[in-house]
């Protein structure tokens, strides 16, 4: 493919994941070269399973698409009005999911490598980047995401001069549509709820009870699991626990967990409340797949299978894919990152997505965004201040560069932790910022916290906007 030529030098993207991606197209929409960097299929990961850009390896799904009440739909929203690839692309492929954003797996990758391979500004190079990159990469960003090759990750420990954080990520399994026994399963989503693109029966239920709960828990908590090997003492990240080791947390874990039966009726037996639920969503627009919602395991695949088998409805359960774990590693970034994602101890070279030590497919996707963007404004001579900290850009942003306490007292116990968007991030609301209910008085209880996130919501937009229409008019101006 001819590219289009430009006076300025490339700037250099390392993986082409979703924040790696993203960067890229960010960097190209103002006029840029980029060369983008992918290993694969020179050189392979634990999970990925095709040589596609922007592959999902866990989820289908880009969490709530609320834009009022959760700061994951926040964080969409910011991401659509900063035209995102990412959301673009999520949205052309989006599949019903309830509340939630899902895409059909295989479309969604798709859609972003036809669009970065069609665009003339970004070059794809398939090879494997072994090393920091050289001084003549004077503008890079680094996007490789929880599973850096090993030569690329001892590079930035040895620059950094402490070894990268490592934590544990499972995924969950996929069973074709097909082998579900519908006679015992229904299709709903919880409290009936239409999502984007949904009907309010967008997932499939698998009712368990009590006896057959105890008995699942059971299984699970004796079932053979894969071995931490070289692993040994790497931590969890909370929000993608695998379900053996929320059973080991205690047996009602799951039941209050994933497996929480509120908010669904059976259709075959409306009388009869269930124990537990375990949900299933579709992972593909054909709907002849589904995910096993909250499922992450690192049971081993005979165990897991015969396991799942042991729930109402999956007797016969067949897989597309079984659940699996692997090591994600990330930056203490907290020290070594500055307020533009770059390298304190090496100016031109950013890093960006889940490397960072951010949590979430969105959430990677908008520090890839900003990476770009911050890159893109330095080559062309513009300041580009940070969003503003109301925002879920800024709040996510100032959580990875500088908003998280660094244990210098005791610096082999640091605490930076992957986090996902949420609005514990976000900075306290004014005063009078939350509109008193209709009638006057105050709210209270659960009304007054759904409102303290409306009103954050409502700030978190109104900011993000204002920031990106100040942007354009400094660029216009420089």
């Amino acid at each position: 493919m001819t590219k289009t030529h430009s006076p300025h030098a490339p700037i250099h993207v390392i993986g082409g994941g979703l924040a790696g991606s993203e960067a890229a197209w960010q960097i190209s929409r103002r006029g840029l070269p980029v060369i983008l960097h992918e290993m694969r299929p020179v050189r392979g990961t634990e999970a990925h399973q095709t040589d596609s850009l922007a592959e999902l390896v866990c989820s289908n799904s880009f969490r709530s698409d609320d834009a009022e009440n959760n700061a994951v739909g926040v964080i969409h929203a910011e991401m659509r009005l900063a035209n995102s690839l990412i959301m673009d692309c999520a949205d052309r492929t989006q599949i019903p999911a309830g509340g939630a954003l899902a895409v059909d797996r295989e479309g969604f990758a798709q859609a972003v490598t036809d669009a970065i391979e069609a665009e003339p500004l970004i070059s794809v190079a398939r090879e494997e980047v072994t090393g920091l990159p050289p001084a003549q990469w004077d503008q890079t960003i680094i996007a490789t995401g929880p599973l850096t090759a090993p030569g690329l990750a001892e590079a930035i420990a040895a620059e950094t001069g402490q070894d990268a954080l490592a934590f544990f990520d499972a995924i969950a399994p996929i069973i074709h549509t097909e082998s579900i026994d519908m006679s015992i399963c229904w299709f709903q989503s919880r409290y009936d709820k239409v999502g984007p693109g949904g009907t309010g029966r967008d997932y499939i239920n698998c009712p368990m009870d009590k006896p057959q709960y105890d008995a699942f828990i059971d299984a699970l908590i004796a079932g053979d699991t894969t071995g931490f090997k070289e692993w040994e003492g790497t931590p969890y990240f909370d929000g993608c626990l695998p379900i053996e080791i929320m059973a080991e947390r205690g047996r009602e874990t799951l039941r209050y967990g994933p497996l929480k039966p509120m908010g669904l009726t059976n259709a075959h037996q409306p009388d009869i409340k269930a124990y537990a639920v375990v949900q299933l969503r579709q992972d593909n627009a054909l709907g002849t797949l589904y995910n096993m919602v909250g499922f992450q395991t690192k049971l081993k695949y005979g165990a897991q299978a015969e396991i799942i088998r042991m729930i109402p409805g999956l007797q016969n359960a067949e897989f597309a894919r079984l659940g699996g774990l692997h090591r994600n590693t990330y930056l203490n970034s907290p020290r070594f990152l500055d307020g533009t994602l770059q390298l304190k101890s090496r100016p031109g070279l950013r890093f960006a997505g889940q490397i960072t030590g951010c949590e979430g497919y969105v959430e990677s996707a908008a520090m890839g965004l900003l990476a770009g963007r911050f890159a893109a404004a330095e080559r062309l001579g513009e300041a580009l201040p940070p969003p503003p900290l109301t925002s879920a850009f800024g709040a996510l942003l100032n959580h990875i560069t500088g908003g998280h306490l660094l244990n210098d007292d005791e610096p082999g116990k640091r605490s930076f932790q992957p986090m996902n968007v949420n609005f514990g991030l976000f900075p306290p609301l004014e005063p009078g910022a939350i509109v008193r209910p209709e009638g006057g008085g105050r709210f209270r209880g659960k009304d007054k916290a759904k409102a303290k996130k409306q009103a954050m919501a409502r700030r978190a937009l109104a900011d993000f906007a204002h920031w990106l229409e100040a942007s354009q008019v400094r660029q216009a101006a420089e």
